[in-house]
């Protein structure tokens, strides 16, 4: 079956259509499809049900909890749009339900529209699991040649970084929420191996989960990565000097103190299995190995240490 009409849930597809060429063929997305810029000017079929751009990491989570007590939907699906849409193919994910549209949107989008469409989930949980996506969605599109030659030129960068020999492999905790401490599963744990670090209390394709200070302490690692999920680089560091500026506990954790603590642009890089993941990996290298990475270039505002 020729696809010629697409719809995505999840964002990191809608990257990767872009990038195999086929941008055009996307007719709805999902409110959280802001790379490249175009996918901005699609139609969004998925919408969340409040604002979170003026709301605090706690009051995020609190809304987020009390949604998923009360059995309500963290995230709407704007019927019209999906009809107009007419889709052939819709790609959701499996991944998790906070993060973006999921099996529910996808049930009730092939009840209401009259002709049922192809749908592909995605569901990668490592690095393995993001290119074989590309593999999986370049196939539908026709697009084979194009995924595989993609496939190939991001092995060969994760493989620089991975074959390198490092004297060391400090002790890098990554933490995807602030208020309260969420660890930082799924691919990033992988992502800190390949650049050279020994990931901490997480593990891979594991979820992220909550996240005690005493764990935190006890682990007392060499750097602290801040990927808040969903957050750039801005809004990470905004909340981290709402929240630890006169923390004295925190303030002195090991990492605190040796100024290795790094705030990251999450959302672009580390929330979503997307391919810009790869440079995710470039920047931790860049954060972990300075000695050997430090002329790495990688896209300006992705990170930023914090020195207080």
């Amino acid at each position: 079956m020729a696809v010629e009409r697409i719809v995505s849930f999840f964002p990191s597809a809608t990257e990767l259509l872009y990038e195999l060429g086929v941008g055009d063929k996307i007719f709805g997305v999902t409110h959280e499809c802001l790379y490249p810029e175009d996918a901005t000017s699609k139609p969004r079929v998925i919408n969340s049900v409040f604002d979170p751009s003026k709301m605090t990491s706690k009051e995020i989570d609190d809304k987020i909890v009390q949604l998923m007590q009360e059995g309500k939907e963290i995230y709407k699906l704007d019927e019209d749009n999906l009809k107009k849409a007419k889709p052939d193919l819709i790609i959701s994910q499996d991944i998790c339900e906070v993060c973006s549209a999921h099996t529910s949107h996808v049930n009730k989008a092939q009840s209401i529209l009259e002709k049922k469409p192809l749908i592909q989930p995605l569901d990668p949980h490592d690095l393995d699991g993001v290119l074989a996506s590309i593999t999986t969605i370049s196939k539908l599109v026709n697009k084979e040649k194009e995924g595989q030659d993609l496939v190939e030129s991001l092995k060969k960068r994760i493989n620089f970084i991975k074959n390198q020999k490092f004297d060391e492999r400090p002790k890098v905790l990554a933490i995807e929420w602030l208020d309260p401490f969420f660890t930082s599963g799924h691919w990033v744990p992988e992502m800190i191996e390949v650049a050279g670090g020994n990931n901490e209390i997480s593990s891979t394709r594991e979820a992220s989960r909550r996240l005690s200070f005493d764990e935190i302490e006890k682990c007392d690692p060499d750097f602290l990565i801040l990927m808040p999920c969903g957050f750039d680089l801005d809004r990470t560091l905004a909340e981290y000097k709402k929240i630890f500026a006169s923390d004295q506990s925190w303030n002195k954790l090991r990492a605190v103190n040796e100024k290795n603590v790094y705030a990251v642009d999450g959302n672009s890089f580390f929330s979503k299995p997307s391919i810009r993941t790869v440079i995710g990996i470039e920047i931790l290298a860049k954060i972990i190995h300075p000695e050997i990475f430090e002329k790495k270039q990688v896209p300006p505002n992705s990170f930023q240490q914090i020195r207080s």
